[in-house]
């Protein structure tokens, strides 16, 4: 598709509960003038007759379709609708993604989102947002901190159960949730409630679930730097502890958008918080134990950060194949033939590789890539205070050597 500046290609109409009154002149022409409108059969029954254009629903999956139906329709006025903002949470990614976001004219309508925080409120810039759209609902779990405001996009209408299920599991169960139908349409509707309590049956599949947060007394309290609480993950030992846990995560400086590859996943635990850092972090845990591997799985879903990929394989082997990253933890099996050969060659000029050990074995070989690449060659100690008799001592933990290094830039 070649899009001129003076016609591009696809013209993106948002569209709310309302239909068409809720549009304005230029979106009712670019609809009234398409010779293809694709949408959603929900959204393409809002077009009048006058809207004599084919019309065209969305297959399922959607994604895979994007390209194949823009080529199908490639020279021909057309439109697609939207559901709100097409560029939240909305097509317009994907259109933006395949199309260029040259060939793309988007006419917003005001989100489910806007909506909701108007019904409420609610200042939007106050509000997190959980999509459960295509997504898994357990990113919400991520989102729950005492006294926050969060606004879930529901796929069905089963969501609001489901949201309310994973607030009592959780430790929210006293949160306040209200469901929002409709929004914007003649048959918007709300339902409030207690998530403890919560029995309304499902009602509208167009809804929005808005949660004030309030933790149970007792409940874990979970913060958003690394360091969570030992007892937060579900392990068989192997788990790097909390203090520890805190400064690997510190070397390896997520920042967003970014990728780690976590080798030797155990529990999955700096991965997970790795991905806690910022919605937009990636994360591949690589544990070579099928029991680990579903564990850190459940880990990340408890969490809230399903988006976890766990791959099942022993290292190096099992790194073939995957994308560049820009971090690599190494927290187990450092002294297997080619490991860390195999991640540094990986990593690109400027990524982060850190790894930790407490046997002499791999603190050796630690020592030598230290001498050889330089970064920083660290001894982390930890003590805990315990009941000595009627007295009070420390209980040594075992010493972690901790290795971290940034790649330097290959000599030109």
């Amino acid at each position: 598709m070649t899009p001129t500046a003076e016609q591009p290609a696809v013209t993106v109409v948002g569209i709310g509960a309302e239909g068409w009154t809720g549009l304005g002149p230029a979106a009712r022409e670019a609809l009234a003038t398409a010779e293809v409108v694709i949408g959603g059969p929900r959204q393409l029954a809002l077009l009048p007759p006058a809207c004599a254009g084919e019309r065209v629903a969305w297959p399922s999956p959607l994604r895979p379709a994007v390209p194949k139906l823009l080529a199908e329709h490639a020279g021909r006025r057309l439109a697609v609708l939207a559901s709100g903002d097409p560029m939240f949470y909305g097509i317009g990614r994907a259109l933006a993604e395949e199309a260029g976001p040259a060939a793309l004219h988007v006419l917003p309508h005001p989100s489910s989102v806007s909506y909701a925080c108007a019904r409420m409120g609610w200042a939007m810039q106050d509000v997190d947002v959980v999509s459960a759209v295509g997504r898994d609902p357990a990113a919400l779990a991520g989102a729950l901190h005492d006294g926050r405001r969060v606004l879930v996009l529901a796929p069905d209408a089963t969501t609001p159960a489901r949201v309310a299920e994973l607030l009592r599991e959780r430790g929210y169960g006293p949160s306040r949730m209200t469901v929002l139908e409709q929004l914007g349409g003649l048959a918007e509707h709300r339902v409030d409630g207690v998530a403890a309590t919560w029995s309304a049956p499902a009602g509208d599949p167009l809804n929005v679930v808005a949660v004030e947060c309030v933790r149970a007394p007792g409940a874990p309290r979970l913060p958003v730097v690394p360091g969570l609480p030992d007892d937060a993950y579900e392990h068989d030992g192997q788990l790097t502890k909390k203090y520890v846990r805190a400064a690997t995560l510190a070397a390896l400086a997520p920042a967003p958008g970014e990728l780690l590859w976590d080798v030797g996943g155990g529990s999955g635990s700096i991965a997970v918080e790795w991905l806690r850092a910022h919605r937009s972090c990636r994360a591949v845990s690589v544990e070579r134990d099928p029991v680990r591997a579903e564990r850190i799985t459940r880990n990340a879903r408890a969490l809230g950060v399903p988006r976890l990929k766990v791959l099942t394989g022993a290292a190096p082997g099992a790194l073939a194949g995957l994308p560049v990253p820009d971090a690599v933890f190494v927290g187990g099996g450092l002294t297997g033939a080619g490991l860390l050969e195999t991640c540094w060659a990986a990593l690109p000029a400027g990524g982060r590789l850190v790894a930790n050990t407490v046997t002499l074995e791999s603190e050796a070989l630690l020592t030598e890539w230290y001498r050889r690449h330089g970064g920083e060659l660290t001894r982390l100690a930890v003590a805990q205070a315990v009941p000595v008799g009627s007295f009070t001592g420390w209980r040594q933990a075992m010493p972690v050597t901790q290795w971290s290094v940034v790649k330097p830039a290959e000599p030109s």
